[in-house]
């Protein structure tokens, strides 16, 4: 598996489940949807990174 798909997966499942908890209770989901936001982003950087370093 390449390193950074499971935080990127995953930060995408918690930034929806934080999306369909906004009506109801908003400012839980908006710490959800920004934890789940940074955790796609920590894995997408992870992701290029790999791929920097398997093209040299």
């Amino acid at each position: 598996m390449r390193e950074g798909l499971l935080p990127t997966v995953l930060g995408t499942a918690v930034t929806a489940s934080g999306a369909a908890m906004r009506g109801k209770y908003p400012m839980a989901a908006a710490a959800v949807v920004g934890f789940g936001l940074a955790h796609v982003v920590l894995g997408a950087i992870d992701l290029v990174e790999h791929r920097r370093k398997s093209s040299m």
